[in-house]
């Protein structure tokens, strides 16, 4: 049976799948990364996995993987398969593609940016299938976005696009770690409500879900936090709607699993700022922590189907 391999590579863990041709999961697995020893231990980890994985699939399904898809954190050169930077693995400039390829015995390798790789599936087989145009913006310990044209993903022409993480919606806020002061993360990520409860409440240990919880039950300290933290959010996201004027907003993310906790006074939010921009159809996603592994597995396939193309083309030219 044709498969592909599909990693999607965090800070501490790893989750890896065999994806067959019609997206199906054959087989799934996950793994710590190994940070704590160092980023060259994380790199041997994602190849000793992928290898095992082609193994697996050998044994499993008769023959090897045809491809291999990987999402990994920070920036991402994604044509050359260079991991640019990624300060939560101790990264810079790993040729990702090259040295997983030739653990891999040759098999061509995809390489993709983790939220870009998330949203790229949120948007063919999640939350915005159909959608021609989407955003998808999960709020996590920060928080980044994908924006989906067409059943592809914009990556920009540096590998940058859809950062709303760090659109500034309050000026002279808190600092954030890209250098600017008053970032949507700082304020609205599931991290930044984290601590706003932890402070508001006097409990070092609570977190994003205590907070939503506390908003339910009608705590007066937590609505305020939650409120703060939906506020900003709302400026920023009329921001990209302004720039981007997406079918379909998908929200995802720790946060997101508040439900309509956090939907019923985001929409209302996001309702309230708009003057001449269309409202998009606002939705959670879909896939879950799966998204970035699905999505994995879409650029393998993509990677195939693109040589397949130019393998054609070339016949073509030549006859």
């Amino acid at each position: 049976m044709k498969h592909v391999i599909a990693l999607d590579v965090g800070g501490t863990g790893m989750k890896a799948a065999l994806v067959g041709a019609d997206g199906a999961l054959l087989h799934e697995a996950r793994r710590a990364t190994g940070r704590e020893r160092g980023p060259d231990a994380v790199v041997e980890s994602i190849a000793g996995f992928a290898a095992e994985l082609r193994a697996y699939g050998e044994e499993r399904y008769g023959e090897s993987a045809s491809a291999a898809g990987v999402a990994v954190p920070g920036i991402v050169d994604a044509e050359n398969g260079i991991a640019v930077y990624a300060a939560n693995l101790g990264w810079r400039d790993v040729p990702m593609r090259d040295l997983l390829s030739r653990r891999l015995h040759g098999v061509p390798v995809a390489l993709g940016h983790d939220v870009r790789t998330g949203g790229l599936a949120e948007g063919r087989i999640g939350a915005g299938r159909g959608a021609d145009r989407f955003l998808f913006v999960p709020l996590g310990t920060g928080i980044a976005g994908a924006i989906g044209i067409d059943g592809k993903i914009e990556a920009g022409a540096h590998g940058c696009a859809g950062e709303i993480g760090h659109i500034v919606v309050r000026p002279g806020g808190p600092p954030c770690g890209c250098g600017q002061r008053g970032c949507l993360e700082r304020l609205a990520s599931a991290s930044a409500v984290s601590a706003a409860w932890a402070a508001a409440s006097g409990d070092p240990d609570a977190d994003a879900a205590d907070c939503a919880k506390a908003v339910e039950s009608g705590d007066a300290r937590a609505q305020d936090v939650w409120r703060e933290a939906v506020g900003a959010l709302a400026d920023g996201l009329v921001t990209a709607l302004t720039l981007l004027d997406p079918r379909t907003l998908i929200i995802g993310g720790g946060l997101a699993e508040a439900g309509e906790t956090l939907f019923t006074p985001l929409r209302a939010a996001v309702a309230e700022r708009v003057t001449f921009q269309k409202l998009p159809d606002i939705v959670p996603a879909a896939l879950g922590d799966t998204a970035g592994c699905l999505g994995a597995g879409l650029l393998a396939w993509d990677l195939l189907a693109t040589a397949s193309t130019k393998s054609t083309e070339s016949q073509e030219v030549s006859a």
